[in-house]
């Protein structure tokens, strides 16, 4: 698999990915190949390239619960894009309570963990798709919380339109990969200027507001370092501040290399004065992390397969060795001392590489 700029795609090509329409109809299928009118849709909907196949790569595995994924992702970042500029335009929502809605219905009841995989995004499609999956994100955790729904509502709603200020940063600001101190403050004067769009527009639900304006003085005191007391924060901003955060991190561009999950969840972790121990445990709970099969790499340099997961403590589970086929139990610290996870292995598309067939060779059944 490649990856493959909109500008040097060419007719003939195979597609690793699926390619949806805005309004998530099916355009054309994996292992289908590129047509004049493929690349011109490509180029139409802002996509700034695609996952092609090598000629005699056979179609990764993917679950019709990761395939369904990828396309609610697209359809619904398109829809966000068009209610944030409508937002920000105008100060009025038009189908904002039928996108809360869909993401919680379809991400915000799971009784079981999912495969959150990050698309690469372009400066246009960027924002959208942040609020898209920090949206997705709070209805997990508000989920596995056992929050209530109206709460889970206004979090996941204020999830959505919480980056419509970003909207008035500058391009060449927005663009500059090493952010200045006064862009900084530029784009956090955006930001709240945003909340005055969304307290105006949302009059009757101020929890939505309260929400954006308590999760970004989070964002910014822990970047900036000073001491915040959240204790008084309402849950839903400590939640769509980690949800903020953990997408941050793993978001997938053209410009930065993403971290993994789980050096994401272990950056939350290492900070429990901003997120939340709770919270986290939920995000850990709604998303694969470190499942059977999953190829990683050990802290003394070692490669190797997860065998089972560790309940207790998702970064120790137990893992067969590639160097010296071992079973090593990271939880057992009197014998494994400080040995553990470095990292998870990646595929080019940043899904995580599954090796069942592994565990099945060295007489593992799963």
């Amino acid at each position: 698999m490649i990856f493959v700029r909109h500008e040097n795609l060419k007719v003939g090509m195979r597609l690793a990915k699926p390619i949806y329409d805005k309004k998530g109809v099916l355009l054309y299928e994996r292992d289908s190949k590129l047509t004049p009118q493929g690349i011109e849709s490509v180029k139409n909907f802002g996509i700034i390239g695609l996952y092609i196949l090598e000629p005699a790569e056979p179609v990764p595995p993917m679950t019709e619960e990761d395939i369904e994924f990828e396309r609610f992702q697209q359809a619904t970042s398109f829809a966000i894009a068009d209610e944030l500029k409508e937002l920000h335009d105008h100060g009025k929502i038009k189908n904002l309570p039928n996108i809360t809605a869909s993401i919680i219905k379809g991400y915000g009841r799971l009784d079981h963990r999912i495969n959150f995989v990050q698309n690469l995004r372009s400066k246009e499609d960027e924002l959208s798709k942040h609020s898209l999956n920090v949206a997705m994100l709070c209805a997990m955790i508000t989920h596995k919380m056992n929050t209530k729904l109206s709460d889970q509502n206004e979090t996941v709603t204020a999830a959505i339109v919480h980056g419509v200020g970003r909207l008035d940063v500058p391009e060449e600001v927005r663009d500059r990969k090493e952010k200045t101190e006064s862009d900084l403050k530029l784009i956090y004067e955006c930001k709240k200027r945003g909340e005055s769009i969304i307290e105006s527009a949302f009059l009757s639900t101020p929890g939505i507001n309260r929400i954006v304006s308590q999760s970004t003085r989070m964002l910014h005191a822990f970047d900036e370092g000073h001491e915040l007391d959240i204790r008084k924060n309402v849950i839903g901003a400590k939640v769509l501040c980690l949800a903020r955060v953990f997408d941050n991190m793993t978001a997938m561009n053209d410009v930065n290399e993403p971290s993994s999950e789980i050096s994401a969840v272990r950056f939350l972790m290492e900070h429990d004065e901003f997120f939340d121990a709770e919270m986290v445990n939920a995000l850990i709970d709604s998303i694969n992390l470190l499942a059977p099969g999953t190829t990683v790499e050990l802290t003394n340099g070692d490669k190797g397969l997860v065998i089972t997961e560790n309940t207790y403590n998702i970064l120790e589970p137990i893992v067969l060795s590639f160097g010296d086929n071992r079973i090593i139990d990271l939880g057992q610290k009197l014998i494994y001392g400080d040995l553990g996870i470095k990292d998870v292995m990646k595929t080019m598309d940043n899904r995580n590489i599954i090796d069942r067939e592994a565990l099945k060779k060295a007489g593992i059944n799963l």
